[in-house]
């Protein structure tokens, strides 16, 4: 597996991201998003703003509107956010939203986010 990031590395890099102020409080490093290839997610929006215990991230693959593989995955609290490292084993598109501990979620107004997965070639 290749590592590659557009924000450094440790947790310098969670800084970064959060620093880059992304439209809903959420980065995805690196983009574009490859198959096979490990991703970090980093949330600092509402319901990081808002105190949650814990935030899941909520991720599924294929056609944005009927997602395939869905599970929720415990993400671990940093000083910028909610972070989730994760390999990218899906093909398609990489959809995912957030929910916390008290089920409240953030599905960016009911469009989630989406990612087009490539598969590492040009």
């Amino acid at each position: 597996m290749v590592f590659r990031s557009n924000f450094g590395t440790g947790e310098a890099r969670y800084q970064a991201m959060a620093e880059a102020d992304y439209p809903g409080g959420v980065v995805v490093d690196p983009t574009p998003v490859t198959s096979g290839e490990e991703i970090t997610i980093l949330y600092h929006g509402p319901l990081a703003r808002e105190g949650a215990g814990q935030v899941y991230l909520h991720l599924g693959y294929g056609d944005p509107r009927s997602w395939e593989d869905v599970r929720d995955l415990r993400m671990s609290r940093t000083g910028w956010g909610w972070v989730k490292t994760l390999e990218v084993s899906g093909r398609g598109h990489l959809n995912f939203c957030f929910r916390d501990d008290r089920g409240r979620w953030d599905n960016n107004e009911g469009r989630n986010w989406s990612y087009l997965i490539h598969e590492g070639r040009l």
